[in-house]
C-alpha cells in the first residue's frame, strides 16, 4: 500500500520548461555577480560545480559543501564576499524569474496536494537537491503550493546526493522512514524521476513538460498529462496502486 507520494517540482507541480528556466536563471545570477566575477568565467564555474554536486558519492558531504568547495576553487573572490551576494540574489532578483517565464499556478495542483495530506499520505517535494532551500520555496510559491505540511522538501542544504543518483532516493526514503514499495514518485523526467523505479518505488510520469534523454530504460508504472494525474489522485487512485 502506498503511504507516501513524492513529487518532482519543476515541470511537474510548477509548470515551465526547465531549459528556459535554467537559461534565465544563469543569465540573472551572472548579471548579479558581474562586478565580482567575469561573466563567462562565472557561468562555467557555476555549471562545473553543479556537475560536481551531481557526481558526488561522498556521504559525509552535503551538496552545498560540495558545490561551494568546488566553486570557490574556480573563482578568485573569497567565499565571505560572494555568498552574501548569492543570498541577496535569491531574496530579490530570483523572484522576478516567475514573471520572465510567465509562470502561472495550475488551478488544481494545491487541491491535489491538500487532498493527499488530508487523506493521511506523507507528501514529499522531491526536487533535485541542487538549489538552496530559498530558491525551492520561491518556485513553490510560483506554483501556489507553498505552506503545506510537507514531510520533506529536499534541497542542497540538507541532502548529500542529487538526482539521478539512486542514493538520492535511498537517502530520501531513510529521512522519511518509508520502504520503496510504500512510495509513489511523480515526475516529468525519465532520467531523474522514473529511475526511482529501479529501487522499487512506483512511478508516475507526467508528460506535459517531458524530459527524456533516452538513457533510462526503466518504464513508468503509469503516465498521463497533469490534468489526468489530478483526476487520478482526487478519485483516490493512489489507494488502489
Amino acid at each position: 500500500m502506498i503511504r507516501c507520494v513524492l513529487f518532482d517540482l519543476d515541470g511537474t507541480l510548477v509548470h515551465f520548461e526547465y531549459d528556459d528556466f535554467l537559461k534565465e536563471y544563469i543569465n540573472a545570477i551572472t548579471r548579479t555577480v558581474a562586478t565580482f566575477v567575469e561573466p563567462t568565467q562565472f557561468a562555467k564555474a557555476l555549471l562545473a560545480s553543479t556537475d560536481a554536486m551531481i557526481r558526488n558519492q561522498d556521504p559525509s558531504l552535503k551538496n552545498s559543501q560540495v558545490f561551494q568547495d568546488d566553486f570557490f576553487r574556480r573563482v578568485s573572490v573569497p567565499e565571505n564576499v560572494l555568498m552574501p551576494v548569492f543570498e541577496d540574489f535569491y531574496r530579490n532578483e530570483f523572484t522576478e524569474l516567475k514573471n520572465t517565464l510567465g509562470v502561472q499556478p495550475h488551478p488544481k495542483a494545491r487541491e491535489m496536494l491538500e487532498f493527499l495530506i488530508q487523506e493521511g499520505y506523507d507528501v514529499v517535494i522531491a526536487t533535485n537537491a541542487v538549489f538552496p532551500v530559498e530558491a525551492i520555496l520561491e518556485r513553490m510559491r510560483w506554483g501556489g503550493i507553498q505552506g503545506l505540511p510537507y514531510t520533506l522538501i529536499t534541497c542542497y542544504d540538507t541532502m548529500h546526493y542529487c538526482k539521478p543518483n539512486l542514493k538520492y532516493y535511498e537517502e530520501t526514503l531513510e529521512l522519511i522512514g518509508h520502504k520503496p514499495e510504500e512510495c509513489l514518485m511523480v515526475g516529468n523526467n525519465m532520467d531523474e524521476d522514473i529511475i526511482a523505479g529501479i529501487l522499487g518505488l512506483k512511478t508516475y510520469l507526467v508528460e506535459d513538460f517531458l524530459l527524456d534523454s533516452g538513457a533510462n530504460q526503466h518504464s513508468p508504472d503509469m503516465r498521463s498529462n497533469f490534468n489526468e494525474l489530478v483526476e487520478f489522485v482526487l478519485s483516490d487512485g493512489v489507494q488502489a496502486i
